[in-house]
């Protein structure tokens, strides 16, 4: 418990936000990620976001997991500021996206893969392939209700590889 097994990535969109740049921005972190060596995966919040997630070997502790999610985020921010933002306080998301790394944090949480969300329809956090992601797909579309025909219809896993991965944390400059 003292050293993460995953990076998570919050993309919480203001309501003003249209998903398609939800969409860009999960893409976005997964170019940034993969420029620093490190393969993601991205899954549906059942509410109105996506999360970003990479799995690390157990090498670094919670700080450096913070950091370096931190970096990330103020990277998107530098950016484009117009777009993005990596303060929580609600004031700061007018027509944003909060690129949400406080959840690399120990004690932090978010929702689980295939956890159902306390919303109408209840809808379920669902991990998806990265081809899977597009406008038409918003993050509640999954639900309890269609759920199985989702997973019948699945012909492999959207986060195949997931588990074997091994990969870390890189190094702070």
């Amino acid at each position: 418990l003292d050293r993460p097994d995953r990076l998570v990535f919050d993309l919480d969109p203001d309501p003003a936000v249209p998903w398609n740049a939800v969409v860009r921005a999960a893409q976005r972190v997964r170019g940034i990620l993969a420029g620093q060596g490190l393969t993601s995966f991205v899954k549906t919040t059942g509410g109105k976001g996506l999360h970003v997630v990479t799995p690390v070997q157990r090498r670094r502790g919670w700080p450096e997991a913070k950091q370096f999610c931190r970096g990330v985020a103020q990277a998107m921010v530098a950016e484009s500021p117009q777009h993005y933002t990596a303060t929580s306080s609600k004031a700061a998301r007018g027509g944003k996206i909060f690129i949400d790394y406080l959840r690399n944090d120990r004690g932090a949480t978010s929702v689980a893969a295939f956890s159902t969300r306390a919303r109408r329809g209840a809808p379920v956090s669902v991990p998806l392939s990265w081809d899977e992601l597009d406008a038409g797909l918003r993050s509640d579309h999954y639900t309890v209700a269609n759920l199985s025909s989702r997973l019948d219809a699945l012909e492999a896993d959207p986060w195949e590889g997931f588990g074997g991965l091994r990969q870390t944390i890189p190094a702070l400059s």
